[in-house]
C-alpha cells in the first residue's frame, strides 16, 4: 500500500433519500491545506485542533456552492493516523458527498485504498495489528457479544497476552544465548528450569488457542437450515421463532418454493436462519428447483433442524430425508405436538442415532426457547460461552499462535534430547517471530495487504 501523502475516502455509509449525515475524512500532511482551499468559514472562527467549524464548501475556482457544512479539526499526533486529519460532516446523500470527496482529489488528495486509514494509525503506532483487526471486528459485527469482544481486542487485551508471552521467550533466548557466548564466565543452565519456563508458556499459549472456536462463530456466525417434508410446520417454526411473518404460511403443501432467511442471535451468537421448501417428489417444475435448493442448502449449513408433524408420526418420507442428511449436525423437531395426545406421543418413532430430539407448537410459540438451549448445546455453545469473553482469535491469530506452539514444542523436544544449545535458540526464534505477527512486531507486507484489503475503504 502507499502511505506517503494526503488520502481522502467517504468515512459513512451513503444511503439515498435515508442518510442524514455523511462524512469525507483526509489524513496527511495537506488535510489542512486541503480543508482551507475548500471550506469557508464565516465570522471569527478559529481553525484549531480538535475544533468543529461552521461553514460552506465552495468549488475553489468557481466559487460555487456545494454543501453547507461542519468540518472537524484534528491535527497530528492526536487522531486516529496520528497524522492531520480534517472530516466534512455533510448533508446526507450520494450526490453532495461525492461532489466533496472529488473536490478533495482534485485539491492534492488521492482516494484512499481499503482499510488504508488504519494502516497508517498501525504504522504509525497508535494501534498494534490486533487493534487494527478489532475495528473491523467491531463494524462488522453482528451481535452484542461480538460487539463486546472486539472492544476488549480494541483496549488490548489480546494483544497484552501475546506480549507477555512474547517477552518471556525473549528473556529464555537471552539466557541461552548468554551462555553460548560467555559459557566460562557463567553458571551451568539449568535445563530443568528452562523446560518449566517454556512449558509455562505453553499453557498459556493454549488457553488463547482455544477461543478460536468460539472467535469464528463470533464473526461468522452459524447458519442453520430448517428442513422436513410439506407442511410439517416450518415456516411457521420460523415466523415463531423470528417473531416475524417472513414465511407464508398455510395448510396448502409446497407453499414455499424457496429458501427465506432470517438473522438471529442465539446465545451471543448470530445465527442465519433458512426456512427451505418441503421435501417430495413432484412434477411441478418451479417446487423441484425449490427442493433442489432446500438440499443444498441443507449441505451447506452447519447444523440442520429435521421437522417432522407429531400427528404424522415418523413417516416414510421422513425416513428418505433423514438419510440424506443424518451425517450432519442434527435436532429433531417434533412439531405440532399440540394435535396428539400425550400417549401417542410416547409411541412415536424416530431412529435411534438421533439424539437431539425437541418437541414444538410453533403455532402457540411453545419449544422455541428449548430448540435455542438443544442448538447452543449441540455446537458446544456452552462451553465457548464459559471462556474468557475478552478473548476470541481469529483465523490468522490463530495460525500464527499454533506455528508458535509447534516451535516451543519442538523446543522441549531439543531439551529432552540434549541437543546443543543452538538449537533451543533456532525454535525459541522462531516462536518470537510467530507471537510478533499476532501483535505486528514481525509482519510482511503482504500480511499487511491481505488484512486491510478486508476493510471498508473509509477505514
Amino acid at each position: 500500500m502507499t502511505t506517503g501523502n494526503t488520502i481522502a475516502a467517504i468515512a459513512t455509509a451513503i444511503i439515498p433519500q435515508q442518510g442524514s449525515v455523511g462524512i469525507v475524512r483526509i489524513s496527511g500532511s495537506e488535510a489542512m491545506k486541503i480543508a482551507k482551499t475548500l471550506f469557508h468559514a464565516p465570522g471569527k472562527q478559529v481553525w484549531e485542533t480538535h475544533r468543529i467549524l461552521y461553514g460552506y464548501i465552495r468549488h475553489p475556482q468557481t466559487g460555487q456552492l456545494v454543501d453547507e457544512a461542519l468540518l472537524l479539526i484534528m491535527k497530528t499526533p492526536r487522531s486516529y493516523t496520528r497524522e492531520d486529519i480534517v472530516e466534512f460532516h455533510c448533508h446526507g446523500g450520494i450526490i453532495p458527498i461525492q461532489q466533496v470527496l472529488q473536490l478533495c482529489i482534485e485539491a492534492g488528495a488521492r482516494l484512499a485504498q481499503p482499510g488504508e486509514f488504519t494502516l497508517r494509525a498501525f504504522l504509525n503506532g497508535r494501534l498494534d495489528l490486533t487493534q487494527a483487526e478489532s475495528i473491523a471486528d467491531l463494524v462488522g459485527s453482528q451481535s452484542p457479544v461480538a460487539a463486546q469482544v472486539a472492544l476488549a481486542g480494541l483496549q488490548g487485551k489480546l494483544a497484552s497476552p501475546i506480549r507477555q508471552l512474547r517477552a518471556n521467550c525473549i528473556d529464555i533466548l537471552a539466557e541461552i544465548e548468554a551462555r553460548i557466548d560467555f559459557e566460562e564466565d557463567l553458571p551451568p543452565l539449568d535445563e530443568s528450569t528452562i523446560a518449566q519456563e517454556v512449558n509455562n508458556i505453553l499453557v498459556n499459549l493454549s488457553q488463547i488457542l482455544a477461543t478460536a472456536s468460539r472467535g469464528e462463530l463470533l464473526r461468522s456466525g452459524l447458519k442453520v437450515a430448517i428442513i422436513g417434508r410439506p407442511n410439517v410446520g416450518k415456516s411457521s417454526l420460523l415466523n415463531a421463532w423470528s417473531r416475524s411473518d417472513r414465511a407464508i404460511v398455510t395448510n396448502l403443501p409446497g407453499t414455499t418454493r424457496d429458501v427465506v432467511e432470517s438473522q438471529l442471535v442465539v446465545g451471543g451468537i448470530p445465527v442465519q436462519v433458512l426456512d427451505t421448501a418441503g421435501i417430495r417428489e413432484t412434477e411441478d417444475q418451479v417446487e423441484k428447483m425449490g427442493v433442489e435448493r432446500s438440499r443444498r442448502a441443507a449441505e451447506s449449513a452447519d447444523l440442520v433442524l429435521l421437522t417432522i408433524d407429531a400427528s404424522a408420526g415418523w413417516t416414510e418420507l421422513d425416513e428418505v430425508i433423514y438419510q440424506q442428511v443424518k451425517h450432519r449436525f442434527l435436532i429433531l423437531i417434533i412439531n405440532k405436538v399440540d394435535l396428539v395426545k400425550s400417549e401417542f406421543m410416547e409411541s412415536i418413532f424416530y431412529p435411534e442415532t438421533i439424539k437431539n430430539v425437541v418437541t414444538t407448537a410453533v403455532i402457540n410459540n411453545q419449544g422455541i426457547e428449548q430448540l435455542e438451549a438443544a442448538i447452543i448445546n449441540s455446537v458446544n455453545l456452552g462451553s465457548l460461552q464459559a471462556e474468557n469473553l475478552d478473548l476470541a482469535i481469529n483465523q490468522r491469530q490463530a495460525a500464527a499462535l499454533t506455528r508458535a506452539k509447534v516451535a516451543l514444542e519442538q523446543c522441549l523436544n531439543t531439551i529432552k534430547n540434549n541437543l546443543p544449545l543452538d538449537f533451543w535458540t533456532i525454535d525459541l526464534r522462531g516462536a518470537i517471530y510467530a507471537l510478533g505477527e499476532v501483535t505486528g512486531e514481525d509482519v510482511t507486507e503482504s500480511v499487511l495487504d491481505k488484512i486491510f484489503s478486508r476493510f471498508c475503504i473509509g477505514k
